[in-house]
């Protein structure tokens, strides 16, 4: 042990004159823990909701979707180059567009997605998602099959067996002039995804049918792409991109829905740093605490450097002190950030309400790096609000401090 943990314990166990140095240094130990365990709360709930809605968005949407297809060869070749990639495992053609979709006396603005459902659920968990209804039918028939989000479907009105009107903003030429494309569309089903940005203005219809009414020449708006690793999803889009050339847009889910996660990831920022102010406000109770110890042992820090200590050493045994404070908050609140999570998710502290989270319980996702980057900050922090204190000390006049101590 070295000298400046002996004395440091030594100053931590000893005795001292009156309780108020005993609660202050509490009152710091304390403070760390609470600005600790609440950060480390406040960050796996944050992942944990972060987590549903990535899973949610994959679940709905391919890891990698390659847009730009210019005729029914290009997208058998594109498909053949997706599959050669070494991170491959499905991929399946789609093709895309917006149209307003009537019911009666209501219209909304909608996606509509046209797919193959053998070969698109492989790449996504549409086929789990299907709430009433059946994927058989769409696309089929005089009057093809469409199956609707159920936000979408309960705002309409609409129920299966419905006549729905498709509205393309592309015209046509008819000897009445330009004129907005029509088709008559039957609810085949209805969807939920659980996020509800596609619940409630998302429509799902046969290939061909959507191919036909939105005019995509080469039967496919582009293509697909599921991995076998989603961590990889990154590095296969950079493969993908360099090997379909400047002509394909590819991009991931990430960047498909950027303006979400650029959100979570700033609220998480902010969040952080806002939290991060507790363990600051308690980190100022432990320099109190070391100014206080300092003054308490002024004859102390006189006789050690009468006998040689110089002013390094006073310096460590106060930052070894601060640190050991601040150490012991950082620890505890650790373990009681994880046992708050541990509450959090296995028990119904707070009631999310089902129709706008489709959650019944707070998620949670305890995450290495940020329980690596808490438990820096806490011992940053502690270890800053050390510096005054053991500088102050290092500077005593041994002289004095005997004399005056």
């Amino acid at each position: 042990m070295s000298l400046e943990l002996f004395i440091s314990l030594r100053y931590l166990k000893a005795k001292r004159k009156g309780l108020f140095a005993v609660v202050t240094t509490l009152i710091g130990v304390a403070g760390v823990t609470v600005g600790v365990a609440a950060l480390l709360t406040t960050m796996s709930v944050m992942n944990g909701f972060q987590t549903d809605i990535q899973k949610k968005i994959i679940g709905a949407q391919a890891h990698i979707t390659i847009l730009g297809a210019r005729s029914p060869q290009d997208v058998e070749d594109t498909l053949a180059l997706v599959r050669a990639d070494p991170d491959h495992e499905a991929s399946a053609p789609f093709a895309l567009g917006q149209a307003i979709l009537t019911v009666r006396d209501r219209s909304i603005g909608v996606v509509v997605k046209g797919i193959d459902p053998k070969r698109e659920f492989a790449v996504n968990d549409l086929a789990a998602k299907l709430t009433s209804g059946s994927w058989e039918d769409i696309g089929d028939g005089k009057v093809p099959g469409i199956v609707l989000g159920v936000e979408l479907a309960d705002h309409l009105g609409s129920e299966i067996g419905d006549e729905v009107v498709l509205v393309s903003p592309k015209s046509v030429a008819t000897p009445l002039g330009l004129l907005p494309k029509m088709q008559k569309f039957r609810v085949a089903g209805t969807l939920k995804t659980g996020y509800y940005e596609y619940d409630s203005a998302s429509a799902w219809t046969g290939l061909a049918a959507a191919s036909k009414f939105l005019g995509v020449d080469a039967g496919a708006s582009g293509v697909g792409v599921k991995l076998k690793d989603l961590r990889h999803v990154d590095a296969a889009a950079r493969r993908l991109r360099g090997v379909l050339g400047f002509t394909k847009l590819v991009r991931t889910y990430a960047q498909m829905n950027q303006t979400l996660f650029a959100a979570l990831k700033l609220e998480k920022t902010v969040m952080f740093i806002i939290l991060t102010l507790i363990t600051l406000v308690a980190s100022l109770g432990i320099a109190s605490t070391l100014i206080l110890r300092s003054v308490e042992k002024t004859r102390d820090i006189g006789l050690l450097k009468a006998m040689g200590a110089g002013p390094g050493l006073i310096r460590r045994i106060f930052l070894v002190e601060g640190f050991l404070i601040g150490g012991s908050g950082v620890v505890m609140g650790l373990a009681l950030g994880m046992f708050l999570c541990w509450v959090i998710g296995n028990f119904q502290i707070v009631e999310l309400p089902a129709d706008i989270y489709y959650l019944s319980r707070v998620p949670v996702d305890i995450r290495p790096w940020d329980v690596a980057a808490v438990t820096v900050m806490g011992l940053l922090l502690s270890l800053l609000a050390t510096l005054y204190p053991a500088s102050r000390a290092a500077k005593a006049d041994p002289v004095e401090a005997i004399h005056y101590g």
